[in-house]
């Protein structure tokens, strides 16, 4: 009886120094992270993030070409819009006050020098595409297209020049800007840039 008793304790040490020393057996649960989720305890894992990349198709890749261009030029030019349409709103606002015809061409005279001096250099170098995105983005500004504006400063005869060379550009001073149509990618756009700069609009 002895013997036997001393051989089941012998067997147990045995078993449980095994135990000990294999954790878990095949058939054991395994400890696992978890997480609870709207009541249900289930196991997670974190994966390692991966990129996912698919070919283009032409319409596509041509598409995100545009796209990126029109990115490009209203980076380039919305500072020069932004700031023809603080000095162009200015300079409505002091001829407002102007009644003398006199002192009203010496003003617009004044201030076009300050504008050639400013922007006569950057502005040459423009690309026509670039030219095309700012005068929709001063239109956006001012609330008046290119057309309107010169043809109050300069007259009918400067405006019908430039728009005709505009023209043969194929562009038009008389754009207009349509954020809800057809402009609204680049309404997209101008808000990023905007939020860069700090213009909250």
């Amino acid at each position: 009886m002895v013997r036997i008793l001393i051989s089941i304790v012998l067997f147990s040490l045995l078993c449980s120094a095994h135990a000990q020393q294999s954790r878990y057996g095949p058939n054991d649960t395994l400890v696992v992270p978890y997480l609870v989720y709207n009541g249900d305890t289930m196991t997670y894992a974190q994966l390692d993030m991966v990129m996912v990349y698919g070919n283009l198709s032409g319409k596509d890749r041509n598409a995100r070409k545009q796209w990126t261009r029109l990115r490009n030029a209203v980076y380039v030019t919305y500072p020069y819009a932004k700031k023809a349409g603080y000095i162009i709103n200015d300079v409505n606002a002091q001829l407002t006050r102007m009644q003398d015809a006199r002192a009203r061409k010496k003003y617009l005279s004044s201030r076009e020098k300050e504008l050639k001096k400013e922007f006569t250099e950057p502005l040459t170098a423009l690309s026509v595409y670039q030219g095309k995105v700012l005068m929709k983005l001063i239109n956006r500004e001012t609330s008046n297209n290119c057309y309107t504006i010169i043809k109050e400063y300069r007259g009918g005869f400067s405006a019908r020049f430039w728009q005709t060379l505009a023209w043969i550009f194929g562009s038009s001073l008389k754009q207009e800007y349509d954020p809800n149509g057809e402009d609204a990618e680049m309404e997209a756009i101008v808000q990023e840039v905007a939020r860069m700069y700090g213009h909250a609009e």
